[in-house]
């Protein structure tokens, strides 16, 4: 009898133990569980803004808050979560939650009171990042996991560095050289001499054949000569009154010369 008790026993035990780990088998299980398609391609600038959760405290305000949640208990929890987005380049950055060694902030969070279930995820980027798509490992479950709510950044803009007006430097005006002043040189009036007649006019000047006077040779003086040449009207004057007194010589001399002929018959 003591036998067949304990073998009874040891059935039912084991029994009992199986029907345990069935029944608990399915909340042990993990899975894998996309993001909700209806929040890849969104930024969180036009996504619902809810910069008052107090997770979003400690953020940056050049970085965009992410907020995503497990959507039913059966779910399970959060157990570690892969996301993929663009940034303001172009370049796709894969962030891991939780990573401490990521240049990103990023934790998962229980729910608050009694219920300890990690339903929550959070996650700051640089601001302007596009999310792209992303999966999780939950302790259960599930269809997806979504995008609850997020909270913009602001891009910080740098003042534009003024650009230096450039100075025109002060020329100076050339001091001017003096010019040299050419003394003014004063030209000598000539003088002409005035020639004192002596007496009558020499019988050397002759009237010549075109009319014209002509001079004595020895009016004009040589090199060696004192006294210069007679010119101007003195000398035209006097040689005209020469021409008229010879010519009125002769003829009273003709006038004379008829007088004294007489005719006889």
């Amino acid at each position: 009898m003591p036998l067949r008790r304990r073998l009874m026993r040891s059935a039912v035990c084991t029994a009992a133990a199986t029907a345990v780990l069935a029944i608990a088998s399915p909340a042990w299980a993990s899975s894998i569980v996309p993001l909700n398609r209806a929040h890849i391609g969104k930024t969180a600038g036009a996504f619902q803004q809810e910069c008052q959760d107090p997770k979003f405290g400690t953020r940056p305000a050049d970085q965009d808050g992410w907020h995503f949640v497990l959507p039913t208990k059966q779910s399970g929890d959060f157990q570690t979560l892969s996301l993929t987005f663009k940034d303001t380049a172009g370049v796709t950055v894969t962030v891991t939650v939780p990573n401490p060694a990521d240049p990103y902030t990023d934790f998962l969070s229980a729910n608050g009171g009694g219920d300890k279930q990690v339903k929550h995820a959070y996650l700051f980027t640089p601001t302007g990042w596009t999310l792209t798509g992303g999966s999780a490992l939950v302790s259960g479950e599930g269809e997806r996991f979504n995008l609850s709510h997020t909270c913009a950044g602001t891009t910080a803009t740098a003042s534009p560095t003024p650009t230096p007006t450039p100075t025109t430097p002060t020329t100076e005006s050339p001091t001017p050289t003096p010019t040299a002043t050419t003394p003014a040189t004063t030209t000598p009036t000539p003088t002409t001499p005035t020639s004192t007649p002596t007496g009558s006019v020499s019988p050397s000047e002759s009237a010549a054949p075109g009319g014209s006077t002509s001079a004595a040779a020895g009016a004009g003086g040589g090199d060696n000569g004192g006294s210069l040449p007679l010119t101007g009207v003195a000398v035209t004057t006097y040689a005209l009154g020469g021409v008229a007194l010879i010519g009125g010589g002769a003829l009273l001399m003709m006038r004379r010369r008829r007088d004294r002929i007489t005719f006889t018959s």
